[in-house]
């Protein structure tokens, strides 16, 4: 899942967000430098990633670009969900992804002293080109696939994937409601068992809009 799947599952805990937001970012024994809230959002964070790899959905998903991305098929795969997640009725309803964007973005501003400098650079972006509600657009997907080529070392065009995207819509589209059914109960459940956690040992300051 992409950033926008991780931000709405860390269901509105501020601390949680930015944990699971910045993870990709924080190598190693680095994870443990962060304040207990947050390292539990890196740990959720790791958690979905695992979920979403090993699920017999996003397998099939990945078969469809791994012709011409191989092993950068999942990164792709992540990027589609999001798109299929941003247009999802039952999670979005109408003007709902725009706020829910905004709410993001200023749970995540009031953290910035403590985002990894590659990520807080990031975000600035994020936050200026509105990408969380990008991801509803066709458009701002492509736009995703062409920065997922620029950053990897050994890609050179995202038109094979604009693609494979139009061609395999409704199986993607399938995949993704049959991998989210079944994963964000999942997900929900060792949410509330780290937090339940932070409750005992006094609050963590959960999301405040």
């Amino acid at each position: 899942m992409n950033y926008l799947a991780h931000a709405y599952l860390s269901f509105g805990n501020r601390e949680i967000l930015l944990g699971n937001m910045i993870s990709d970012f924080v190598k190693g024994k680095q994870q443990y430098l962060y304040p207990d809230a947050v390292h539990k959002g890196i740990v959720l964070h790791r958690f979905i990633d695992t979920i979403t790899d090993n699920h017999e959905a996003t397998h099939r998903a990945k078969e469809v670009f791994r012709p011409a991305y191989r092993l950068y098929s999942g990164a792709f795969i992540d990027v589609v969900y999001d798109y299929f997640l941003a247009n999802d009725s039952d999670t979005f309803g109408p003007g709902d992804l725009f706020d829910f964007a905004q709410q993001t973005y200023a749970l995540l501003g009031a953290q910035q002293h403590l985002m990894p400098a590659r990520f807080r650079h990031m975000f600035y972006y994020m936050q200026q080109q509105n990408w969380l509600y990008g991801y509803a657009s066709k458009q701002g997907i492509y736009q995703s696939f062409g920065g997922l080529v620029k950053r990897a070392a050994y890609l050179q065009d995202s038109l094979p994937a604009i693609a494979v995207f139009e061609a395999h819509y409704t199986l993607l589209e399938s995949c993704f409601r049959q991998f989210w059914t079944s994963a964000r109960p999942l997900i929900a459940r060792r949410f509330e068992e780290l937090t339940a956690r932070e409750t005992e040992s006094g609050p963590a300051g959960e999301g405040e809009g």
